[in-house]
C-alpha cells in the first residue's frame, strides 16, 4: 500500500511538560490541499486517541481516513481551500516518537523509560513540527475528543498564532468517570502477564489485556440508545458461539464487541495507548491558569470558536462542551455552540455526517481564506 505520512525532526533536545526530555523526536503528519503564505489558508488538525495521522484519502493512499466525509475537494473542510495537516501525536505508534520508537541512547525501544506524556507535550510537538514546514499562522485549530484537548492546550499556548477554534467532544479536564474508565483499561493491560512490566517484546506484548481493554473502549464510545437498536436482545448463531466456554458468549453485542477488540488489537502498541490514555486524565486547562479554569483560557483569542458535543456521548458529556463554550465566551471568544442528537455517543464525529458535516462547512464557510 502506498503512504502519504511525511515526517519532521524536530528540535533536538525536545523538553517534555512534566519533566524528562528526548534527546530526538520525530513526527508524522499528513496533508492535503496548498497552503497560502505561512498559513494563511491552513488548518491544524489534532486526532484522537488512537486514529493516526491519516484522517482522508489521497493520491499517495487512496485508503478511506478516518474524517473522510470531511476532508476533501468540494468537502466541509474543502481542499481546495484550505491547506490541512493532521499531526500524528507525540507517544502515538504510527510514525510519531513514542514508547515503541527505539531510543538512541540504548538502541532499544523507550517502553516505559519514555518520559511522562502530557497533552501540552503533543501540542509542542505539532507547533514545532509546523513551524519547521513554514507555517507559523492557523486559519483553523481542530480536533476531536483528545484532539479537542489539544486545540484547547494549543489555544491557550499559543494566542496570536491561529483565527478559529473547532473543538469537538472535548474537555477542559477529564470527569471522574472518564478517568475510572480509563483507569480499569490500564489496568487490564497491565494486569496481562505478557505486558512484563512494560518490556514486551516487539512481537509480543499484552494481547489479552489489550482485547478488554479495546471492549471496555468500545462500550464508553457509543451509547445504550444505538445498542438497543442495532443489537436488541439478537442472538448470536450457534457456529459463532464459545460452545466449549461455560457462560460464554450468546449475544450479538457480545460478538460485535469481540470483533472490534480483535481488529484492534496487534494494530495499536499497548505501552502508547496507555501513555496517551494517561496524558487525557492529567490535563486540566486550569493548570495553565494558577488552578482557574477562567485564568487558564484567558489567553485564547480566537475570533471565533466552533463547539459541538452530543446528548449521548458518556465519556465528553454535553455539558462539558457547554462549559467549554462559557469559558470561551468569558475569553470573549464569539462561539458557536452546537449540541448534537447523534445516537452514536462520543464516536457520533466519526459517523453522524448528517449533522456535522453541514456544522463545520458553515462555520468555515463564514470566514473564507
Amino acid at each position: 500500500m502506498s503512504d502519504a505520512r511525511r515526517y519532521v525532526q524536530i528540535e533536538s533536545p525536545f523538553a517534555m511538560y512534566r519533566g524528562g526530555q528526548l534527546a530526538q523526536a520525530t513526527i508524522a503528519y499528513e496533508a492535503w490541499g496548498e497552503p497560502v503564505g505561512r498559513g494563511d489558508n491552513a488548518i491544524l488538525l489534532f486526532t484522537g486517541l488512537s486514529p493516526s495521522a491519516h484522517a482522508a484519502s489521497s493520491a499517495d493512499d487512496p485508503s478511506p481516513g478516518w474524517w473522510e466525509y470531511m476532508i476533501g475537494p468540494g468537502k466541509p473542510i474543502d481542499t481546495d481551500r484550505f491547506f490541512v495537516i493532521c499531526i500524528n501525536s507525540l507517544g502515538s505508534c504510527f510514525g510519531s516518537t513514542g514508547p515503541a520508537s527505539i531510543d538512541p541512547a540504548t538502541g532499544r525501544p523507550y517502553r516505559i523509560e519514555f518520559p511522562l506524556l502530557s497533552v501540552e507535550d503533543i501540542v509542542n510537538a505539532a507547533r514545532s513540527a509546523c513551524m519547521a514546514l513554514g507555517i507559523d499562522h492557523f486559519h483553523t485549530v481542530a480536533g476531536c475528543s483528545l484532539g479537542g484537548m489539544d486545540v484547547l492546550a494549543y489555544a491557550a499556548m499559543y494566542p496570536g498564532t491561529y483565527r478559529n477554534l473547532i473543538s469537538i467532544s472535548a474537555a477542559v479536564h477529564a470527569t471522574p468517570f472518564a478517568i475510572g474508565i480509563r483507569s480499569l483499561q490500564r489496568e487490564m493491560i497491565r494486569s496481562d502477564p505478557e505486558w512484563a512490566g512494560g518490556w514486551y517484546a516487539d512481537d509480543a506484548g499484552p494481547k489479552e489485556g489489550m482485547r478488554l481493554a479495546r471492549k471496555l473502549g468500545v462500550m464508553s464510545y457509543r451509547s445504550g440508545e444505538e445498542w438497543s437498536q442495532r443489537f436488541g436482545r439478537n442472538r448470536l448463531a450457534e457456529t459463532e458461539r464459545a460452545g466449549a466456554v461455560p457462560l460464554g458468549p450468546e449475544f450479538e453485542i457480545e460478538g460485535y464487541l469481540e470483533y472490534n477488540a480483535r481488529r484492534f488489537v496487534g494494530g495499536f502498541d499497548a505501552n502508547c495507548y496507555l501513555y496517551l490514555s494517561h496524558a487525557m486524565d492529567l490535563f486540566d486547562i486550569a493548570d495553565h491558569g494558577g488552578g482557574s479554569l477562567e485564568a487558564g483560557m484567558r489567553p485564547i483569542d480566537a475570533r471565533r470558536a466552533l463547539v459541538a458535543g452530543v446528548t449521548t456521548d458518556w465519556l465528553f458529556p454535553v455539558a462539558q462542551q457547554h462549559e467549554i463554550a462559557a469559558l470561551l465566551d468569558g475569553a470573549g471568544v464569539e462561539v458557536s455552540m452546537h449540541e448534537l442528537e447523534s445516537i452514536q455517543g462520543h464516536d457520533s464525529f466519526l459517523i453522524d455526517h448528517e449533522r456535522f458535516a453541514p456544522m463545520v462547512e458553515h462555520f468555515l464557510g463564514a470566514d473564507a481564506p
